[in-house]
């Protein structure tokens, strides 16, 4: 029978453990013990169920990162009830968009985001410390037992091509996810985590379960902050680092101003979500070198990594996401390369399906798997490689070219700290790459010496015909670059430039 995925940990495997760490102003931090966790997560879901809620209303979540938003997210799956919790960056539309697709029937919310929560659905307060404990009602209570791929959790994705679709994920599946990671990296309960990206991502919930489900420790952060990010591995002896790479890349960037901190402690570097470049894991080589640097890929569709280890042992390259696993099917297609195509995988983890977009779903789950709609490349070894979005690729007189390998390259330029690559249209070439980077403190560098090195060191065709160079890479709602915005700013620039 599958289990419930708010009851992820054993609290009576070492009751007074430590399980949360919150910084907060890193004067006075607080910890929260498995006991605490557990009899706070049953209180919720007890006060849920005698406020009226029943067993499969969907209940929203709009939050930073806190104990008490964590204690939500779990009582509401040991309620029986569904779990939603969805980006406080998104407009107020699009807000709206999701509180009715998804027939959310009420929003637990933090003090910040009350007013951005959309009219209809009851209010729920994390903030207010006598409104949160008048939702509490502590007792004994047993945890609701699915049904065979019962609904835990509506993510919605990131909508960078329209409107965010709700993908619906069950008990089974992510606590098959749970279940195939424990095996996958043995016993992990001595290791304590970092966890800075919003619950809303996959990235942050599979982290945070894990840990759970590991009898680990979380040092949760409510927001991601490189200062904060990086003090807090200091202070709290972090061991484990599951992330975005743009996260990392800007606490590489912060590093000649944050003294002397020690990072010795770090033994575990994870980046996924997003593409990976060699450049970026030398960087975060130098600030964690007693760490593992894995590329780790995983879809909100179809759950974290299919890919593991190689069969005979050999070693995984840096910039590779593995060797597909032997209990997740990955194939390579739509292509006349049979290593190189858009993956496509099937496992237990897959999602049950988009919400309300029956169409939309049949587009991507075929016959039992899941069209990915990411390129990757598969080398001599059986490794895999992940290229891009093939909807990100354009066509630039007819060579396609993806910005993931654009930057890649740029990136290889000394005095680049990053580099982030967005199509922009050409009137002979279709389009053509524009770069926006970030230098190194200190880099002398000019929009010729781009081109030149990428002339000289790639295929000419995808060279940057635009440059600009910007403090930041700024970050949409998962932590990942913000490409739609970037786009329109590329647009603008490139028009009052004319075309090139």
């Amino acid at each position: 029978m599958p289990k419930n995925l708010g009851k992820c940990f054993d609290a009576t495997r070492d009751p007074e453990k430590i399980v949360l760490i919150e910084p907060r102003d890193f004067i006075a931090p607080r910890f929260t013990t498995y006991t605490e966790l557990d009899r706070e997560c049953d209180a919720l879901a007890r006060g849920l169920l005698a406020r009226g809620y029943k067993r499969g209303d969907r209940i929203g979540i709009l939050s930073a990162n806190t104990r008490e938003m964590l204690c939500a997210y779990l009582g509401i799956m040991r309620a029986g009830m569904v779990a939603v919790p969805f980006s406080y960056k998104l407009n107020r539309d699009t807000l709206a968009h999701i509180v009715a697709d998804s027939e959310m029937v009420a929003i637990f919310h933090d003090r910040s985001r009350r007013a951005m929560c959309p009219d209809g659905p009851a209010l729920l307060d994390l903030g207010d410390h006598d409104a949160y404990s008048s939702l509490l009602d502590f007792g004994p209570f047993e945890t609701v037992e699915p049904a065979a791929r019962e609904l835990a959790m509506i993510l919605y994705t990131s909508g960078s091509t329209g409107r965010p679709k709700g993908v619906l994920l069950s008990h089974e599946s992510q606590y098959w996810a749970l279940e195939r990671g424990a095996r996958l990296y043995g016993d992990r309960s001595d290791h304590r985590y970092i966890v800075a990206a919003p619950i809303f991502h996959m990235n942050a919930t599979i982290s945070i379960k894990s840990a759970l489900f590991a009898n680990a420790s979380i040092v949760l952060l409510p927001t991601f902050s490189a200062v904060d990010y990086a003090k807090a591995i200091d202070r709290f002896k972090v061991t484990s680092l599951t992330s975005v790479p743009t996260m990392l890349a800007m606490v590489a960037r912060e590093r000649d101003t944050l003294g002397n901190l020690d990072f010795t402690s770090v033994s575990d570097v994870m980046m996924g979500s997003a593409p990976l470049t060699q450049a970026l894991v030398d960087k975060i080589q130098s600030i964690f070198p007693a760490a593992r640097i894995t590329n780790s890929y995983g879809t909100t569709e179809a759950g974290p990594s299919p890919f593991g280890p190689h069969p005979d042992g050999i070693p995984r390259p840096a910039v590779s996401v593995g060797y597909p696993a032997p209990d997740a099917g990955c194939e390579l297609r739509e292509s006349d390369d049979p290593n190189q195509g858009v993956l496509y995988m099937r496992s237990p983890m897959l999602m049950e399906g988009y919400n309300n977009l029956p169409e939309k779903t049949a587009e991507v789950m075929r016959d039992g798997w899941y069209r990915s709609g990411d390129i990757m490349r598969r080398d001599e070894n059986g490794f895999f490689y992940f290229l891009g979005r093939a909807d990100d690729m354009f066509n630039v007189g007819g060579e396609n070219v993806w910005p993931g390998e654009v930057e890649k390259l740029v990136e290889t330029m000394p005095g680049v700290h990053q580099a982030c690559v967005v199509p922009v249209p050409h009137e002979l070439k279709d389009m053509v790459p524009f770069a926006f980077i970030v230098l190194k403190p200190g880099a002398d560098i000019t929009e010729t010496d781009v081109k030149d090195y990428t002339i000289a060191n790639g295929p000419a065709y995808a060279h940057p015909r635009h440059v600009a160079f910007i403090e930041e890479i700024p970050l949409a709602g998962t932590n990942k670059p913000d490409r739609t915005l970037l786009k329109a700013r590329a647009r603008q620039i490139a028009d009052n430039a004319g075309n090139v």
